[in-house]
Order: structure tokens, then C-alpha cells, then sequence
């Protein structure tokens, strides 16, 4: 509740809080999976893309990288329906982006944790989305991974897509936001992620002080 901000078109915002203050929630608010109970969203793009928290699809089903990205687009192509030459260029060009398109015809179970997560992210961004909705897409991600993740994002940003990421990581909100939300059932802070995730506001979100750079605790 009290939630109140704005993501302008080319920018991020980092959602930030303990488990169960609503991060989650408000991702699937703004994707139009839950219903809102009292005021309104305003100026949702007709085309959102989201990342779930956890891969959405089961491991040992036969389905290849490529077909996975293939799905962000099934509105466009029609249920049952194969893909054109268009379509086909357009899955490319995604998983490209994502750095992958060497592993395009991998069975997606075969992939590795954050190569699953890039194609995920490939998935959702082969549509153009103006909103980019990410829950928690670092977690378990090595090094390389991370910054692989990264660089996808800003160059979202750079052509104009709104993004809001869910994350426990201080630094990495920092690093790939410019904006931040603090939630704990209600909204604490709301500004540039220096304002937002002042140590004041932190310990008033996660009942102690954490450092600016620090990980929050999952047990927080």
C-alpha cells in the first residue's frame, strides 16, 4: 500500500524490501496478473515483458533455447502457428542480444543456470517491450552472468524501455538502476536510488542498518 512513483521510458527502477514486502506483488500489479484494490497504473505500454523469479518451464521438457524465445512471440504469430521469416530473424536478433546464439538449438534444460536466465530474458525481450519486468534475476548468477545481465539491461534502457527489477543486491541496484523503490508492506522511500536507499530508509524497511553495499540476507 502507498505505493507512488514513476518509471519514465529508458529508465530502471530497483525494488527493494525483505521478503514478503510486496515486491513481487507489485511486479505482477503492473503485469496485470492481480488486482489492484485502491488507486490506479497509469501509462502501462501495450507490450510488457516479464521474468519470472524462477525458470517457468520444466527442465526435462524437450524444447531448445530458440523455442523458448519463440514463445514471447506467440501473440504475434497465432497458437499453432509457425513462425515466418520475420518472426525467425526477430528470435535471432534476441538471442543475440543475450549472447547466445551459439546455444540456439540447446535443449533449454541443458543450459546452465545463467545461460537459462539470459534466454528467459531473451524470451521477454523479442517482443520490444516498453516494460521490462525482472523478479529477483540475479540470484544464483556467477560473475560473468552477472555482468552479462547487466550490460542487456542498460542497453534496454538505451533504447527506451522502462525496466523495474526486484533485488536483494544493494550494488547491483545501484549498478543497474537509476531509480529505486523501498517496500515493506508499504513504500518507504521512492527517488534516485542514492536518496531511496539512504540508510535510514533501509533500516526502517528491514528493522536494522545495512551498509550501502551490502547484500540484504534473504532472512531479513
Amino acid at each position: 500500500s502507498g505505493v507512488n512513483g514513476k518509471v519514465p521510458p529508458g529508465s530502471a527502477l530497483a525494488l527493494v524490501g525483505p521478503n514478503g514486502s510486496g515486491k513481487t506483488t507489485l511486479l505482477k500489479a503492473l503485469a496485470g496478473a492481480v488486482d489492484v484494490l485502491g488507486g490506479e497504473i497509469r501509462g502501462i505500454p501495450e507490450t510488457i515483458g516479464y521474468v519470472p523469479q524462477s525458470a517457468d518451464l520444466d527442465p526435462e521438457f524437450p524444447i531448445t533455447a530458440e523455442q523458448v524465445v519463440e514463445m514471447g512471440l506467440y501473440r504475434r504469430i497465432g497458437w499453432g502457428r509457425r513462425p515466418n521469416p520475420a518472426h525467425r530473424r526477430r528470435i535471432a536478433d534476441a538471442i543475440a542480444r543475450v549472447g547466445l546464439l551459439e546455444r540456439s538449438r540447446t535443449r533449454f534444460g541443458e543450459l546452465s543456470g545463467g545461460q537459462k536466465q539470459r534466454i528467459l530474458l531473451a524470451r521477454a525481450l523479442v517482443a520490444d517491450p516498453g516494460l521490462l519486468l525482472l523478479d529477483e534475476p540475479f540470484n544464483g548468477l556467477d560473475q560473468p552472468n552477472r555482468d552479462a545481465l547487466l550490460d542487456i539491461l542498460r542497453g534496454a534502457a538505451r533504447l527506451g524501455t522502462s525496466i523495474v527489477v526486484s533485488t536483494h543486491d544493494l550494488v547491483l541496484a545501484r549498478e543497474a538502476c537509476d531509480l529505486a523503490m523501498v517496500l515493506s508492506g508499504v513504500q518507504v522511500a521512492f527517488g534516485t536510488v542514492d536518496d531511496a536507499l539512504a540508510p535510514a530508509h533501509l533500516a526502517l524497511a528491514f528493522g536494522y542498518e545495512a551498509g550501502a553495499g551490502a547484500r540484504i540476507g534473504e532472512s531479513a
